[in-house]
């Protein structure tokens, strides 16, 4: 099973950039140019992980879809994306946002972090539920096929 992202940003060269960088990285993404449309697809899909833009159709549209993800039934990771991050370091604490992350950045690092944000929600997750969650990284490793040794003829 991909890890799923739900991607949303209103600049369609980031939307489409990120995609494909992240598409590369083994995710399955579905991209939202709104909050309006990204609010529609959380009601109807569920996703290991939202990254949305702060600032779309209005200057509150990314907290909205951060506000709608925690609400979903799984509780998706969410990331706030932007290039004007608040000056307030105590907003984030008090958003609806795990991690803020600053545009533009460096692919690998937004891959690092990306990937740390998984492990680290997951594993909140399943402490405030009591349940071992398996991790979404163990369970697409295990389904991978493995390669048979060379048989000597």
């Amino acid at each position: 099973m991909k890890r799923r992202i739900l991607l949303v940003d209103d600049d369609v060269a980031i939307l489409l950039t990120l995609k494909a960088v992240l598409e590369i990285s083994g995710f399955e993404v579905t991209t939202a140019a709104s909050a309006r449309e990204a609010k529609q697809k959380l009601k109807s899909h569920e996703y290991h992980m939202v990254i949305t833009d702060l600032r779309m159709e209005s200057e509150t549209a990314g907290e909205e879809v951060a506000a709608a993800a925690k609400r979903a039934a799984n509780r998706p990771a969410v990331a706030m994306l932007t290039a004007y991050p608040p000056k307030d370091a105590e907003w984030v604490t008090t958003s609806d946002t795990d991690k803020v992350l600053v545009k533009p950045m460096n692919t690998q690092d937004l891959l690092r972090q990306i990937e740390a944000m998984l492990v680290a929600h997951e594993d909140k997750k399943s402490k405030e539920t009591g349940k071992k969650v398996e991790p979404v990284v163990a369970q697409e490793a295990a389904r991978k096929p493995r390669a048979r040794p060379a048989v000597a003829k």
